[in-house]
């Protein structure tokens, strides 16, 4: 982004999500479902909240995660499953939060097709992690995490396929991986 850009307004953010259409990605082939919310939290200056996965998980220990995960045979749709997750995760309530709508779904790594879901919460929303999944919470300024500047890509193989990865760094944290990923097509999706 230009400096211009680092004045990115919550209004700004709403209209451009909102009346641009999904940039055409390559649609996502895995069948298990899962949803990711993306908490944009309401301060006079927008930010991201974002975790930091438990070192004690299986999978993606340690790694920078938007709250989510996957869906259950209850939940009424992916929206219900990114809420319910950030409610496990972190302790935002359901009701505190107003969907904005969603991106196009991505693969990853580990065989699931994970819808992210953007969402508003009011600056004076209350957090607490859960840590058995969450070592660490943090917010990055929304205009930050969408610029496009702030991302480096790297081309990797992976089975035999070459494919594009992003990272960026905030503070001492590393943004990589499918989180980065959501965060540069977001970046990309309002800036068209």
């Amino acid at each position: 982004m230009n400096s211009a850009d680092d004045a990115l307004t919550l209004e700004d953010f709403i209209t451009r999500f909102q009346l641009q259409l999904p940039q055409r990605h390559e649609p996502a082939r895995n069948q298990r479902q899962a949803a990711v919310l993306i908490p944009i939290i309401c301060h006079h200056t927008p930010t991201v909240l974002l975790t930091r996965r438990s070192t004690s998980l299986r999978k993606h220990a340690g790694q920078v995660a938007f709250p989510g995960g996957s869906a259950d045979e209850q939940d009424a749709s992916l929206i219900a499953t990114a809420l319910r997750e950030a409610h496990e995760e972190v302790a935002i309530p359901a009701a505190s939060v107003r969907i904005l709508g969603q991106l196009p779904p991505v693969d990853s790594n580990s065989g699931f097709q994970v819808t992210p879901i953007v969402g508003l919460l009011a600056s004076d929303t209350r957090f607490r992690a859960s840590l058995d999944e969450v070592e660490d919470m943090f917010e990055i300024p929304l205009h930050q995490a969408l610029s496009l500047a702030s991302y480096t890509p790297l081309q990797i193989e992976r089975r035999a396929k070459t494919l594009r990865v992003y990272f960026s760094f905030y503070q001492s944290h590393m943004v990589w991986g499918m989180t980065a990923q959501i965060l540069y097509r977001l970046g990309q999706h309002i800036h068209l």
